[in-house]
């Protein structure tokens, strides 16, 4: 299910309770749905060969982005990982970081703008590189980003209120300002109510009126690796290509 924003209102974010990272536990039935739904995903609208990269989450490396890397390259897309080793977590020096792998990346593709997709932190990374190099990010996909509050609706929220002395009220805040700017690209938010570890209120983007907000049915560890995940990305792909 699609929905935009003009006249959204925020949702009113929560914590997750204590028994939802239960959810986590339907994550194999997502992974195997790759192989469950291969015709359809065979069968999606081909690429265009523009440059893609791929953002991984929170304490995960390039491993597991890889298959949805293979999966845009055999579409025809030039998907790269972003390198860097495992997500730790520091967004502002790997938002440095990043940023110039994606600009030698635009470069070697004749200056082409690169579209990113970022699976949970990885999407708060590929949104704030968006906001600081517009001009050469040309389309942004999350998976379950949380998007507001930054930790403060995860299931680690308060583990990290407790053990690095984050006042989560002032973080929310800061996070709301940057979300606030606003983002220039296209920008789809990808989401679950099913996901156990972030708010799926939290990862609805109420900031962009021309943001899209697709709800999908998987725990948060499988949204990178869910068939109907891969199909919608396909599908947000064809559509900027056919609006290009």
């Amino acid at each position: 299910m699609e929905t935009n924003n003009h006249g959204a209102r925020p949702y009113s974010c929560r914590q997750p309770s204590v028994l939802k990272p239960l959810s986590e536990l339907r994550a194999p039935v997502d992974w195997m749905s790759i192989a469950l739904r291969a015709p359809q995903l065979l069968t999606a609208p081909r690429g265009d060969g523009r440059p893609v990269m791929l953002l991984p989450g929170l304490m995960a490396s390039d491993l597991s982005m890889r298959p949805l890397g293979a999966y845009l390259s055999f579409l025809g897309y030039t998907a790269r990982q972003w390198g860097l080793g495992f997500n730790q977590g520091k967004v502002s020096r790997d938002v440095d970081r990043f940023g110039a792998r994606v600009r030698a990346f635009s470069h070697a593709r004749g200056g082409a703008p690169v579209t990113l997709i970022g699976w949970s932190l990885g999407g708060v990374i590929a949104r704030e590189s968006a906001r600081l190099q517009s001009d050469i990010i040309r389309e942004v996909i999350t998976l379950g980003t949380p998007i507001i509050g930054g930790p403060k609706y995860t299931s680690v929220g308060g583990f990290y209120a407790r053990t690095q002395g984050i006042d989560m009220d002032r973080f929310e805040q800061m996070v709301h300002e940057r979300n606030a700017l606003g983002l220039t690209q296209p920008v789809t938010s990808i989401y679950s109510k099913n996901d156990g570890i972030v708010d799926w209120r939290a990862s609805v983007d109420v900031y962009n009126d021309h943001a899209r907000n697709i709800e999908v049915n998987a725990s948060h560890f499988g949204l990178g690796l869910s068939a109907q995940v891969w199909r919608e990305i396909a599908k947000t792909l064809a559509a900027s290509k056919a609006h290009k």
